[in-house]
């Protein structure tokens, strides 16, 4: 129990009337008199105060919590006492939780539970713990305020952030799907089975052409095909120390669950199979699976994966996946290369080719193009541009020398990764590769 502003102010004012009954003796019996009033109401307004004890509080929280996205919490405070009550709630939130709202100023009448509703947002994956609410209650009086702590331990589990599937979600379902930049393009090439026949667009490939059927109808008729369904699809996730970089207060880490995310529910919309393999950190291993379950059991794995200060062990992981995947897959590598992890992503590119299609999406910091894109000023600045021009130009090579090895390469800013993976996933499914 600690004292009330207004219990101070009325100290105060009783201070100032003593030293007024030093100057005029005739006000000292009223002063003692007012000292007495102070301290009996003081006295009867604690022993109210500790008696009121029957509060109960109760706290509703998502057991998921996306990244980056605001979501509600509410506090049921019930006041079993005999008078309206004023308080002050705090929930003391995990430090990797933003709160807005707190603390919670309320009245609540005798007999009523209130809800007191403020708003939180994870700033990072993983498991989020949250503690105890303590309460700040007013005596009746309001010369005292009681401290009143309510041990609630709960848990959360901060997922990525699900903006980018919801989106993806609805813009499948109302057939604009070039608004978020997936776009669709002709099919080329074979492996596809017959879907049904269309009259000739420009574009088609001349083994599109259905000869008899256009022969019958006097105008060019061609074949269209279905994508081969039932096919696999398999990460691997580097979340080594070049996933720890942040463009804009986003990890590279992060950005590449959701596009992770983003091209299961793609690929599980068109049938195939979806596993994920992570590697320079915590290796979590879950085979290609399809299912409506598939990305929850994902979601499971990946929330609470965090970024590591261990170099990327790209032919450890090579070797790790070849017992694991027996069967032909489209590999997607996700990760941050730097010069002298080129050797090493090589000889794993060499291992995994002898089985697998490959794509390596190969994340780039912004800072570069911003540094490419700045105004030369001074001597250092052109420094910086010369090493910056220089760097990309070198990781230009390697990234030609992957594709002529026969892997996929997407040389992109984290941010851009989720389209523009989903854009080469289709273009491989089309030109029927896998």
């Amino acid at each position: 129990m600690i004292p009330a502003p207004r219990l101070y102010w009325a100290l105060i004012a009783w201070t100032l009337l003593g030293a007024a009954a030093a100057v005029l003796p005739e006000l000292s019996v009223f002063w003692q008199g007012v000292g007495i009033a102070v301290a009996g109401a003081a006295l009867a307004d604690a022993l109210l105060l500790e008696r009121e004890r029957d509060f109960s509080v109760t706290r509703r929280l998502d057991a998921v919590l996306p990244l980056g996205a605001w979501r509600r919490v509410e506090l049921g405070v019930r006041n079993g006492t005999a008078r309206t009550v004023r308080l002050v709630a705090v929930d003391h939130l995990p430090e990797t939780i933003e709160g807005d709202g707190l603390p919670l100023r309320v009245e609540i009448p005798a007999g009523v539970e209130a809800g007191l509703r403020y708003r939180v947002c994870p700033r990072r994956r993983g498991a989020a713990r949250f503690g105890r609410v303590e309460m700040l209650l007013a005596s009746r009086l309001g010369l005292w305020r009681r401290r009143l702590r309510h041990e609630l331990p709960a848990q959360a589990r901060v997922y990525p952030n699900f903006a980018e599937i919801s989106n993806f979600t609805l813009l499948a379902t109302d057939n604009r799907l070039s608004q978020i930049g997936v776009h669709r393009r002709p099919r080329r090439g074979e492996g596809h089975e017959f879907h049904q026949l269309r009259e000739y667009r420009e574009g088609d490939a001349l083994r599109q052409i259905d000869w008899k059927a256009s022969s019958r109808l006097r105008r060019l008729i061609s074949k269209e095909n279905e994508d081969e369904r039932d096919q696999q699809l398999v990460f691997l996730l580097d979340c080594g120390r070049r996933m720890r970089h942040e463009d804009h207060g986003r990890a590279h880490l992060d950005e590449a669950l959701n596009a992770m995310l983003l091209l299961t529910y793609v690929a599980l919309r068109q049938g195939d199979a979806v596993g994920f393999l992570s590697f320079a950190g915590r290796e979590r291993w879950v085979p290609p699976r399809k299912g409506a379950g598939t990305i929850p059991a994902l979601l499971e794995q990946v929330y609470d994966l965090e970024s590591t200060t261990r170099p990327a062990d790209y032919l450890g992981a090579a070797a790790a996946l070849m017992p694991r995947q027996r069967r032909r897959a489209l590999v997607v590598v996700i990760t941050n290369t730097r010069d002298e992890d080129h050797l090493e992503l090589d000889g794993a590119l060499e291992l995994l080719r002898r089985r697998h299609l490959v794509v390596v999406a190969d994340l780039r910091e912004a800072i570069l193009d911003e540094t490419l894109a700045a105004p030369i000023e001074d001597h250092p600045a052109a420094l910086r541009f010369n090493a910056v021009n220089r760097y990309l130009e070198e990781r230009r090579r390697h990234h030609e020398l992957l594709r002529h090895r026969g892997a996929e390469v997407l040389d992109v800013l984290a941010n851009q990764l989720p389209i523009a993976l989903v854009n080469r996933y289709l273009a491989i499914k089309r030109s029927g590769s896998l």
